[in-house]
């Protein structure tokens, strides 16, 4: 990948804004607002603008979380679109890249489409704020903007276990821990503490579980009757797929959500054996060899039964 600044990028620009996929994780959250957290320290004069739906309540410690919104009209400068591997992950606000003079993807996603006029795509960093952090100016890097990139490397390395993880990814790491960042209390207030509904509907989805291909799949699912009778958003699944994931003899897990009736967010996750970007492409998602997603539709028999052809063909005989 082309070696090139975030400063370069802006030079000259006055209106930016940046956005970031529907259902905004870790990564996507910590890059769009560490990002518009360094180019204001660059330059207070700018308007940055992050468009981005609702931020989830565990990522709302970080700076400028209160400052995002839905796009609503406007034109920019220039448009940064961070973590998203194509349009359809943008949902509503794909509109404001129509409204920019210069649109710029940065993500690391192997799916990851080339809708973008420009494109710095690195299938290989571990999470879209690593590929940040190489893009700016170590020594202006704030504890701020620090905090938001770190937080999104710990979410998407799994606290730096998944096989994503590199020496370099470490090394960045270490790199943010040194702006003087609590990364202790990042790390256990939004990748380990559960409130008591999250630990409700986790027992749910483990008992409930089913495992198929010989014990080397699992899948789970949550319905839309439960999530209404729980009273529970979908930020209060986070970490079901991971728990499923670590089941013993376990190659491929699947956590499905009901989002509309017979209509599924679908949450894939591997250990060694299978490539699930392939499997969530094939669907018409996207994502990582180990971590993808996709949105199908039939019964909850239906999608497993078309999941299970696609990850089968995967698995050693």
């Amino acid at each position: 990948m082309e070696k090139v600044k975030i400063d370069e990028l802006v030079k000259g620009a006055g209106r930016i804004c940046i956005t970031g996929h529907i259902r905004p994780d870790g990564d996507c959250t910590g890059s769009c607002l560490g990002l518009r957290r360094y180019l204001l320290d660059g330059d207070e004069s700018r308007q940055v603008d992050v468009f981005l739906e609702p931020v989830p309540a565990i990522f709302q410690m970080l700076p400028g979380y209160d400052r995002t919104g839905m796009y609503s009209g406007g034109r920019y400068d220039v448009c940064f679109v961070l973590d998203v591997s194509d349009l359809q992950r943008l949902g509503e606000n794909a509109a404001c890249l129509e409204n920019s003079d210069r649109v710029i993807c940065i993500d690391h996603h192997v799916t990851n489409t080339g809708f973008a006029a420009e494109a710095f795509v690195k299938p290989d960093a571990a999470a879209t704020c690593e590929l940040l952090f190489e893009m700016m100016d170590e020594e202006r890097i704030s504890s701020e903007t620090a905090k938001c990139l770190y937080l999104g490397i710990v979410h998407d390395t799994g606290v730096f276990k998944h096989s994503n993880t590199t020496r370099h990814t470490m090394e960045v790491a270490g790199a943010l821990m040194e702006k003087g960042i609590a990364h202790d209390r990042l790390i256990n207030d939004t990748f380990y503490a559960k409130t008591y509904l999250q630990n409700q509907l986790l027992g749910r989805a483990l008992m409930e579980s089913i495992l198929f291909c010989d014990g080397r799949c699992i899948v789970s699912m949550i319905s839309g009757r439960s999530m209404e009778f729980y009273k529970a958003s979908h930020e209060d699944l986070e970490g079901i797929v991971d728990q499923l994931r670590v089941t013993v003899g376990v190659d491929c897990a699947i956590f499905m959500t009901e989002i509309e009736f017979r209509v599924y967010k679908v949450s894939l996750r591997s250990n060694e054996k299978v490539d699930v970007s392939r499997v969530a492409s094939y669907f018409g998602g996207g994502g990582h060899v180990r971590a993808a997603g996709c949105t199908m539709s039939g019964t909850f028999y239906d999608v497993v039964n078309n999941l299970s052809a696609q990850i089968a063909g995967q698995l050693d005989p």
